[in-house]
């Protein structure tokens, strides 16, 4: 058996350690389509969902071989841009846990929608041509978007838009 990866020490070792013989193919990049390529029999690659493994016809099994997470460490001492730092990347982790909403509302319903998408301290409401509809825009967790979009529209909610946010400043 063949398997291709990109850390072929760290799965090198991990198969030693498991006890299966297998020759380690060193690959940099492109490692989802060493199988279809012919290169490898299977792959361990660093994967978030599994999406790009399952466009080439692959499937996740096994063990999962390290756990990982980024740690900033820096010495106690005050280090120029620390904190900007800091705060770009707490912006692009609250980037992807939340979405932008938008949705043009009557403006009777404002209060039941806000129970529905309260946001992280109010919603963005903006009057609208029509003075009985307002336009409203709040920030929503990703996971639970396609539950506020339906309970919108079933409240009265139209024009119920979902944006990408890339980063923010909480």
């Amino acid at each position: 058996m063949r398997v291709a990866t990109s850390y072929a020490a760290l799965v090198s070792d991990f198969l030693e350690r498991e006890g299966v013989t297998a020759e380690v193919v060193h690959l940099d990049g492109a490692v989802e389509s060493a199988v279809r390529l012919g290169v490898a029999d299977a792959v361990a690659d660093v994967v978030e969902t599994g999406s790009t493994l399952k466009k080439q016809g692959l499937e996740i099994f096994g063990p999962v071989i390290l756990e990982s997470h980024a740690v900033l460490i820096a010495a106690r001492e005050s280090i120029e841009g620390l904190e900007t730092l800091r705060r770009r990347l707490q912006g692009v982790m609250v980037a992807h846990q939340y979405v932008l909403m938008d949705y043009d509302l009557p403006a009777a319903l404002l209060d039941a929608a806000s129970k529905i998408t309260p946001g992280l301290e109010s919603p963005t409401v903006s009057q609208t041509r029509d003075s009985e509809w307002v336009a409203v825009r709040v920030m929503v967790p990703r996971a639970e978007t396609n539950h506020v979009m339906d309970a919108l529209y079933e409240l009265g909610a139209r024009a119920i838009l979902v944006s990408a946010i890339h980063a923010a400043r909480i």
